[in-house]
C-alpha cells in the first residue's frame, strides 16, 4: 500500500511538472554573462552583495564541474556548446593540428578551421529565427559555416565593462527599425586577470578585483531594471575555470629528464603537449619518472574521466602538472605566474559557480553542483530552440527552474530504503512474538466438554 501511495505521489508531482511547463509562456530573452578565472569559494572568501542579491532572488549551483582542460577558450566553448573539448576541438590555448598543419595561438584565433567542429548557441538560434549578440565571448568573432551571430565585437581588453554592458542591453531592446536579440553572452576579463598577477591567496588584490567584478553586477542589475527588462529577462552569470596559487619552489623542469632535441613543445603548462621526435616510448619513459608532481600520459592512455583523448588535436604525449605546479623547459625559465588554471578538472580550485535570475527560475534555491556542459542544453530550454548533439543533460539542470518539479534522488532512494527497513523490522518482530511460546511448566486446565455432545469421550 505504501508503494501505491509513493507512486502516485511521483506521478502526480511529474504531471504537475508537465503542465507548468504547457503553461509556460514562451521563451524570454536570455543573457550569458562570464566573469572569467571566478573561483567558485570566492564566494565564501569575500563580500559579494551584489552577487549575493542577484542568486537570492534566483538559484545558485555553489561549484560547476568544468571541462578539462580548465582553460578559457575550452570552457567559454563548452558553455555555448554543451560539449567536451575533444567533442569541440578547442582544446587549449596553444594547438597543432596534424591535417592541416597549421598552429593556433590565443593571439591569432580567427581561422574557422579550429571552430566549426561544434556549433554554438549563438549560431543555433539563429535557426530557430532569433537575433543573438555576443560580446567579446571567445570565438564568436569567428565565421563558423558563414554565419556569425547578428551582433558582435572582436576581442578588445581596452573596451570597459560599461561598454560592453550598454551595447547588449541595446541590442537585447532593439528599436522601430530592428527586432531586439533573443540570446545575448558577455565576456569580461577579471578576475582572471588578477588571479595570475597576484595569485588568488592574495586577499589584498583579489578584494580589490572581486569588488570591481560585484559593482560591475550591481551595475548589470541596475541597468536591467533602468530599461525595464528586469523581470522580463532571464540572466546566467557564471564563468569558465578557478585558479591555483603558484610558486617559485614548485617548478617541474624538463630538460632535467631529456634534451629538447628529443620533442617538438607544442603547449606548456599546466598542461603540456609533446610531440616526440624520436623513438616515443623511450620519450616517454623519460617523461614518466621525470617529476613526482607530473603525470605523463600516452594519448590513448589518458583517463576517460577527462574526455580529452578522441580528436586529432590531442598530441601523443600529454603532461598534467599537481595543483599548483609549473611546468617550465629550462633553468633560464623562471615562474610566470603567480595564479594558474588548466589543472585536472576534478579540483575545487577549478572550478566555478553558476548564479541565475529571472521568471522562468527558482527564488532561493541553492545546489551543489552540475556540469558546465549541462547549461547548453538548459539554456536551449529556456529559449524553446532544439539543441545539436551535446554531452550534457537537462536531468539535474531542471531542478533550477520554477516550472519543474524535481527530487532529490539519494534522498528519495535513502527515504524509500529507511521505510523498507521499518516496515522489515516490523513484520519480523510480529511474527517473533506471534509464535513466541512461554517457558516453564504450564498452568493446569481444566478440560472443556460441551454438554450438548453427542458422542462424549466419556461415559
Amino acid at each position: 500500500m505504501f508503494f501505491k501511495i509513493l507512486l502516485g505521489f511521483l506521478c502526480g508531482a511529474t504531471a504537475l511538472a508537465s503542465e507548468n511547463d504547457t503553461a509556460h509562456q514562451g521563451p524570454l530573452p536570455l543573457l550569458l554573462v562570464s566573469f572569467d578565472g571566478f573561483r567558485a569559494d570566492y564566494l565564501q572568501r569575500f563580500p559579494m552583495p551584489n552577487l549575493r542579491l542577484l542568486y537570492s532572488q534566483g538559484v545558485l549551483v555553489e561549484q560547476l564541474t568544468n571541462v578539462f582542460i580548465t582553460k578559457t577558450f575550452p570552457n567559454h566553448y563548452s558553455l555555448v556548446t554543451g560539449l567536451y573539448a575533444e567533442s569541440h576541438g578547442i582544446l587549449a590555448s596553444n594547438m597543432y593540428d596534424p591535417v592541416s598543419q597549421k598552429h593556433f595561438h590565443s593571439s591569432n584565433d580567427t581561422d574557422p578551421m579550429w571552430w566549426s567542429e561544434a556549433q554554438p548557441l549563438w549560431l543555433t538560434a539563429l535557426d530557430s529565427g532569433y537575433k543573438t549578440a555576443a560580446m567579446m565571448w571567445p570565438g564568436s568573432d569567428v565565421i563558423i559555416g558563414n554565419r556569425t551571430a547578428t551582433h558582435f565585437f572582436p576581442y578588445n581588453s581596452n573596451v570597459t565593462f560599461q561598454r560592453r554592458l550598454g551595447n547588449v542591453i541595446n541590442w537585447i531592446l532593439g528599436n522601430e527599425k530592428e527586432q531586439g536579440v533573443m540570446f545575448a553572452a558577455l565576456y569580461w576579463e577579471e578576475p582572471d586577470r588578477s588571479g595570475h598577477k597576484f595569485g588568488p591567496d592574495n586577499i589584498t588584490a583579489m578584494g580589490k578585483a572581486l569588488k570591481e567584478v560585484d559593482d560591475n553586477i550591481g551595475l548589470l542589475m541596475s541597468e536591467l531594471k533602468r530599461t525595464g527588462l528586469w523581470g522580463h529577462i532571464n540572466i546566467l552569470v557564471t564563468s569558465d575555470h578557478g585558479m591555483a596559487q603558484c610558486s617559485a619552489d614548485r617548478l617541474i623542469r624538463l630538460d632535467d629528464c631529456l634534451h629538447r632535441d628529443n620533442y617538438t613543445l607544442v603547449d606548456l603548462t599546466p598542461v603540456a603537449a609533446l610531440i616526440p621526435l624520436k623513438d616515443p616510448k623511450a620519450v616517454f619513459d623519460l617523461l614518466n619518472k621525470c617529476h613526482a608532481h607530473m603525470t605523463a600520459y600516452l594519448k590513448k592512455a589518458i583517463p576517460d574521466r577527462l574526455h580529452y583523448r578522441n580528436n586529432e588535436r590531442i598530441q601523443p604525449i600529454i603532461l598534467i602538472a599537481d595543483e599548483g605546479w609549473t611546468i617550465v623547459q629550462g633553468k633560464e625559465d623562471k615562474l610566470p605566474k603567480l595564479g594558474d588554471h588548466g589543472y585536472d578538472n576534478s579540483l575545487p580550485s577549478m572550478h566555478p559557480f553558476l548564479a541565475a535570475t529571472g521568471p522562468s527560475f527558482r527564488q532561493g534555491y541553492q545546489i551543489s553542483s552540475i556540469q558546465s556542459v549541462d547549461i547548453y542544453p538548459l539554456m536551449c530550454h529556456l529559449l524553446s530552440v532544439p539543441a545539436q548533439p551535446n554531452n550534457g543533460t537537462l536531468t539535474q539542470a531542471r531542478c533550477l527552474l520554477a516550472a519543474e518539479t524535481c527530487w532529490d534522488v539519494p534522498l528519495m532512494v535513502g527515504l524509500v530504503v529507511g521505510v523498507l527497513l521499518v516496515l522489515t523490522t516490523i513484520t519480523v518482530l510480529f511474527r517473533l512474538l506471534s509464535y513466541r511460546r512461554p517457558s516453564g511448566p504450564r498452568p493446569f486446565q481444566r478440560l472443556q466438554v460441551d454438554d450438548d455432545d453427542d458422542d462424549p469421550l466419556l461415559e
